[in-house]
């Protein structure tokens, strides 16, 4: 888009009008310095906003910039704005704290900030320096005593509005950082916006750009490349509906803790009582290792095991993952996904896992089978709730000596989804 394009979208130009050559400079340089990103900055349409503290972005890739912001900031830190912006698209923050919003109960204009700092602070960890300068009054992870490389979802279960956020009240990125609509923008209908289908073709040739040369983007940037092109299951909605069923029952994810007394304590004095408190389920991964599980579909296998542990809310203490073919190998705790051994490569036989599972202390609330459902499946129903993901297969793919085979499905009592 050249200056004269957006000029003339904009309307004729005023005292107050933006500077769009200097905007558009800050553009070219963030594009310079991050080159795996141009596709992305190149996409977002430019509007002019008085009502924008600074920049902001909605969901449907237009850049909101305030002119008298522009005017006074230079255009070494302009281009670092550019980038941060983008990023929020890029790594569907809207859509991220729509899910968050929904399963954790958060409403109101300061959640939503809490939302909108939690998304800086993924992103801020790494988005400066190598030819970007840092804005005045970026907030980064280290001035909030927090540590660097979590997600958006983990950083916002460990601060609350006070004391490190009481500067912050005047942040506003838009709904592209926290899902919510302003009055200001243009909304679905207004002109200028990418499609869904646009937005993913850029995401793509993003990814396809970090992908290609890995070496020129921070370690954050490729781990959501890898995740852009195998995108994990939307397993926050389904495990939300496991843990539901998962801690229903009396003293299913429930612990006594001291960490906050029993109200009844005032009646026993001398005496501390513990309450009891609910907490997030503990979870089993068995993964199908045998031979008609391809090396692709295992490496899938551990980006849902990632993506669960996010579910769970990053409790990775809480994830337990047990490779299985015939027989069921070792119960591995997560540490990291990639560092899971998922051996194997004979027959299979879940039940074995199943069998692994139940017999882990403590005992899962949640099982998850990851599978090509290729299986014998127990004849009772586990004491708890079971989830299966089924690798896709074609009726011809299961047994080229018999074409009329096909295995039987999970049974009734599994929540199943299909993977991939």
């Amino acid at each position: 888009m050249s200056s004269h394009e957006v000029k003339t979208s904009l309307g004729a130009k005023t005292s107050l009008d933006l500077d769009l050559d200097k905007l558009l400079a800050a553009r070219l340089q963030a594009a310079r310095a991050r080159p795996y990103l141009a596709t992305a900055l190149f996409a977002l349409h430019v509007v002019e906003s008085r009502r924008v503290p600074t920049m902001a972005v909605d969901r449907h890739w237009r850049c909101y910039a305030s002119p008298t912001f522009v005017d006074r900031t230079p255009v070494e830190e302009l281009a670092g704005v550019w980038v941060h912006e983008v990023s929020h698209l890029l790594r569907d923050h809207h859509g991220r704290s729509d899910r968050v919003a929904r399963e954790r109960g958060l409403t109101g204009p300061g959640e939503r900030l809490r939302m909108n700092i939690a998304a800086d602070l993924e992103i801020n960890d790494d988005a400066y320096g190598d030819g970007l300068a840092r804005p005045e009054g970026v907030v980064v992870p280290e001035s909030m005593g927090l540590p660097d490389g979590e997600l958006m979802e983990e950083y916002l279960s460990r601060f609350r509005l006070g004391q490190f956020t009481d500067g912050l009240s005047w942040l506003d990125c838009g709904s592209g950082a926290d899902g919510l609509e302003r009055d200001w923008e243009l909304g679905p209908e207004g002109a200028h916006g990418l499609s869904e289908q646009e937005r993913d073709a850029v995401r793509f040739r993003v990814a396809q750009g970090i992908n290609g040369r890995p070496g020129r983007a921070s370690k954050q940037w490729r781990r959501w490349a890898e995740e852009a092109f195998h995108p994990p299951q939307p397993w926050r909605e389904l495990l939300g509906a496991a843990v539901r069923s998962a801690t229903s029952g009396p003293g299913a994810g429930e612990d006594y803790s001291y960490g906050r007394p029993a109200r009844r304590s005032a009646s026993v004095p001398g005496a501390v009582l513990p309450s009891l408190r609910r907490r997030p389920p503990r979870v089993c991964v068995v993964v199908d290792t045998s031979g008609s599980v391809s090396d692709a579909e295992l490496g899938s296998a551990l980006l849902e095991v990632a993506a669960i542990s996010r579910a769970v809310g990053g409790r990775r203490d809480l994830v337990t993952v047990v490779p299985c073919d015939a027989s069921a190998r070792i119960a591995h705790p997560l540490c990291r996904a990639e560092g899971i051994p998922l051996v194997g490569g004979g027959g299979t036989d879940l039940r074995t896992g199943f069998a692994k599972a139940l017999r882990l202390s403590p005992r899962p609330d949640v099982v998850v089978i990851l599978t090509d459902g290729q299986t014998p499946w127990p004849t009772t129903r586990p004491p708890c709730r079971t989830v299966v993901g089924l690798f896709p297969r074609t009726s011809d793919s299961y047994d080229e000596d018999d074409p009329d085979y096909v295995p039987d499905g999970p049974p009734g009592w599994a929540r199943v989804v299909e993977l991939g």
